[in-house]
């Protein structure tokens, strides 16, 4: 059962979220009209503050910078009074709905069309076939995990010089033969659409910073194909040597099994590799890693980068020291590390009843603690081995990689005999 969303600081009567698109009032419904003109109080950004008529009699404030932390305290300075919140399209995509309904609880929405609405009815793409990518204060970064051939994608810009970036990064990451067009102002009187243009050729300056990009993605000949799969090319990552290696990894996320929302541990980062493709999974999955190297925690940062996931968490320092102040995790990876006193006891720990744990190791050291766990607490043990067809002379023989001992177990309501949880 999901927990229950904390109410408000105080006893706010109503809040109301009025969707406001660049055609200002006009573009209004009857019922959102009549909302402005009761509210005793407009909260919103100067844009859509601006576009109220002075008859809307309520006393204007407007967000201040940052934004989420001042929500909570702004609801409870007007407790009892008539609020509205004004927002830019629909409230609940990528809008201030999400932070209101997680503080206020029940919300009033009168949602206006989205800038996402807007484009596909522009362009002709059929929004269920699109993509939307918001860097509306993410890292651009963050949109190279969405880059595949022939997808359509739709980039909520930030402001004015999300577009170039955009350009940069497609030229960087191998997709410079993509298109572009630029959507500003979308269902407003100033609304305009730029010419397409390839992301090789990008060369228009910023425009209005209310935008969105439209992309349609080509990969350039010579870049390396990324799947949508765990079990990236080796040869993708920035390496020491530490790196769970293609094969190996494609199994390990397959016992994983990472689902939408989930929180992944990954001790003993090495190269980041598994954090990587757990969060390439889905968006809304989450990964922590800890490594206590410096320089490898320095690596996993442009590892995570460069594939698209840069909100993945790395902790330099040592495990079981460090796994105190972590979220318990749905799901934890032990790649290093496995002889280090208490440490596959702390994780155990940490996970709740249907969380998993993986370990692997080459180790006869590890294995043996690994045979230990598994005769005490059940899963599955298993041996994974892997050889490359390699030249031998003038023939072609097999070169076998040192086999990897995992051992994968769900944390049950009803452990077996031997387990002291």
């Amino acid at each position: 059962m999901s927990p229950a969303r904390p109410g408000p600081p105080h006893a706010v009567t109503v809040v109301t979220v009025v969707g406001i698109g660049a055609d200002g009032w006009a573009g209004l419904t009857d019922t959102s009209r009549a909302a402005l003109h009761d509210a005793q109080v407009l909260i919103g950004g100067p844009r859509q503050l601006d576009l109220l008529p002075a008859e809307c009699p309520g006393e204007r404030i407007t967000w201040p910078s940052p934004l989420r932390p001042a929500v909570a305290a702004l609801l409870a300075e007007h407790a009892e009074r008539r609020v509205v919140v004004l927002a830019s399209g629909d409230p609940m995509f990528y809008g201030i709905g999400r932070a209101l309904t997680e503080v206020a609880g029940a919300v009033r929405v009168l949602p206006h069309a989205s800038s996402v609405s807007y484009a596909c009815a522009r362009l002709g793409w059929p929004l269920e076939d699109v993509e939307v990518v918001t860097l509306v204060g993410r890292p651009v970064a963050r949109l190279t995990a969405a880059l595949h051939e022939g997808r359509r994608l739709l980039v909520l810009s930030a402001d004015a010089t999300t577009p170039g970036r955009v350009a940069a990064l497609l030229r960087d990451r191998g997709f410079g033969p993509s298109r572009m067009r630029v959507l500003e102002q979308l269902g407003g009187p100033l609304e305009h659409a730029s010419d397409e243009a390839d992301a090789d050729g990008w060369s228009r300056p910023p425009g209005d910073p209310l935008n969105i990009v439209a992309v349609e993605c080509r990969r350039a000949p010579e870049t390396p194909r990324l799947g949508a799969v765990p079990g990236l090319p080796d040869e993708v990552y920035e390496h020491d040597g530490q790196l769970t290696k293609r094969h190996v990894r494609a199994a390990t996320l397959g016992v994983l099994a990472p689902a939408p929302g989930e929180l992944l541990w990954d001790i003993g980062g090495g190269s980041g590799s598994i954090a990587i493709e757990w969060l390439r999974t889905h968006p809304s999955c989450r990964a922590v890693t800890v490594e206590r190297d410096p320089v490898r925690a320095e690596r996993i940062v442009r590892n995570a980068e460069r594939l698209g996931v840069p909100g993945l968490q790395v902790i330099t320092g040592a495990a079981p020291a460090v796994l105190d102040e972590l979220p318990a995790p749905d799901a934890v990876f032990i790649g290093g590390g496995l002889t280090v006193p208490g440490l596959l006891d702390a994780c155990w720990a940490a996970l709740p009843y249907g969380g998993r744990l993986v370990a692997n190791t080459v180790t006869l050291e590890s294995e043996a603690l690994l045979a230990d766990a598994y005769r005490c607490r059940g899963g599955e043990l298993v041996r994974l081995a892997v050889a490359h067809a390699v030249p031998v002379g003038g023939f072609t023989g097999w070169r076998q990689a040192m086999p990897v001992t995992q051992w994968a177990v769900q944390k049950s309501l009803n452990p077996p005999p031997g387990d002291d949880r």
